[in-house]
């Protein structure tokens, strides 16, 4: 047998520097996106002065803002008594077009109940036009000894409704027992008129559970008709019954209980909070019991 020699293997030739440099470049995009995209997002990354001032005033990014306002907030909690000449400034973001700048803002105005001008500023937002803001508000007034906001706060245990913000027919777009948060699409309403159908958006504003339709897929509904009831998020529920634990009264109690008792599918955290709750209401109440009335009192 003639013995057939094998090829040796080719060679491969060595990249190019215009390759090598593209490999390079991707394997950077890889690693260096995730991490900027996270510092983008990240509220952690402490400012300066001259960085927080530019912050606090850039109209252009909510969301650096928002930043601004975290590091405020922080300098709060840590008792930076060089935060304060900052305060005007997160007085002035109350009056924010955007409505998460006014949220956010109304909870760190909540950081340091000292400030009168804070105070001032949370009791006008309670009549903000999102939901979301007028709870922040109301929580953060709890913090001055203020309970100007107990209504919007045991409202929060009660389902949210949504209303719609146009007339036309109603297409749903989400089922019962979906999680929903601020901003999450729910429906769209058709307009109808001469020239064309317009399809418009509708949205929550409040986290939570989508509990039930208030209108039938296909209704024609008005604007500012409810159309559907949101169940509140755990963490709204627990944020109200700590709030309650300090400013609730007895009347409250009916709301409470069908947390305490897990009726309402709550966590066990939330239902033990239900109960400490409304032992607390019951104490202050037996504590401070009010005074008879001149109709009611023994003759």
């Amino acid at each position: 047998m003639n013995n057939i020699a094998t090829p040796a293997p080719a060679q491969r030739k060595p990249l190019g520097a215009r390759w090598t440099y593209i490999i390079v470049g991707v394997t950077l995009a890889f690693v260096l996106m995730p991490f900027l995209l996270w510092r983008a997002t990240w509220f952690g990354r402490p400012l300066t002065n001259a960085q927080l001032t530019q912050s606090l005033q850039d109209t252009q990014s909510p969301r650096d803002i928002q930043h601004g306002l975290s590091s405020v907030a922080d300098r709060i909690i840590q008792n930076d008594p060089t935060v304060k000449q900052f305060y005007p400034q997160v007085v002035a973001l109350a009056a924010s077009p955007v409505p998460e700048v006014r949220t956010m803002d109304a909870w760190v105005m909540g950081q340091d109940n000292t400030a009168p001008a804070f105070h001032t500023a949370l009791l006008r937002l309670l009549n903000d036009s999102n939901p979301m803001v007028q709870r922040n508000a109301a929580l953060a007034l709890v913090r001055f000894h203020d309970t100007s906001g107990h209504a919007i706060i045991i409202g929060i245990l009660q389902p949210a409704p949504i209303n719609s913000p146009y007339a036309g027919i109603l297409q749903t777009r989400l089922k019962p027992g979906q999680t929903i948060n601020p901003g999450t699409l729910i429906a769209h309403v058709e307009i109808q008129n001469k020239a064309k159908n317009v399809r418009r958006e509708v949205h929550s504003e409040t986290p939570g559970t989508l509990n039930r339709w208030l209108a039938n897929d296909g209704a024609t509904v008005s604007a500012g008709q409810p159309i559907a009831a949101v169940l509140p998020s755990d963490d709204a529920v627990w944020e109200s019954l700590r709030a309650l634990y300090l400013i609730g009264t007895p009347a409250d109690l009916e709301a409470i209980a069908p947390y305490a008792r897990r009726s309402a599918g709550a966590t066990p955290q939330i239902a033990e909070q239900g109960r400490l709750t409304m032992r607390e209401i019951r104490a202050r109440a037996a504590a401070h019991p009010r005074a008879p009335s001149a109709s009611s009192a023994p003759q």
